[in-house]
């Protein structure tokens, strides 16, 4: 796969932190994203950043957190999530990143027709903003962000 949007990414499949820990990303197969779409898109292929972020990193990623050990799991966790909350999301979306013990997490709406769409937070409790918001950056762009920050030093969470 030709990388576009995620060229950052792409040059840093490992990073050596201070402490020596070596942080490695870990990609899922193109069948395994294939699987995916046919599930949450209907059979049409995913966004092109989200394609790449599933490639270079759908099974670890060390700017995102995920919660679960698969995309797939982490996709249907999220769902529940939000029927435990009675939320729902209308459109069609795919989750990114699960975080702060369930009860937030990022996505990405798959019908905005973009190859690198806008990524959204969702906040079960207490954001006064509204439980969907949108993060004001593209998927790529957050990527990008917290791969900086990660490379500086700092916690991307």
């Amino acid at each position: 796969m030709e990388i576009e949007y995620l060229k950052q990414l792409n040059n840093c499949p490992s990073v050596i932190r201070p402490s020596g820990y070596e942080a490695k990303l870990k990609p899922i197969s193109m069948d395994e994203i294939i699987s995916l779409e046919k599930t949450y898109n209907n059979g049409n292929p995913f966004p092109k950043a989200l394609r790449e972020l599933l490639y270079l990193a759908g099974k670890r990623c060390y700017v995102l957190a995920y919660y679960s050990d698969s995309q797939a799991e982490m996709q249907e966790m999220a769902r529940e999530d939000l029927a435990d909350y009675e939320l729902s999301i209308p459109r069609p979306f795919y989750v990114v990143d699960v975080y702060n013990a369930h009860d937030q997490f990022l996505f990405i709406y798959l019908d905005e027709g973009k190859d690198n769409p806008t990524l959204y937070e969702a906040v079960f409790e207490g954001d006064p903003r509204g439980w969907v918001h949108s993060l004001d950056c593209s998927l790529a762009g957050f990527i990008g962000s917290q791969l900086s920050s990660y490379l500086r030093g700092e916690n991307p969470f």
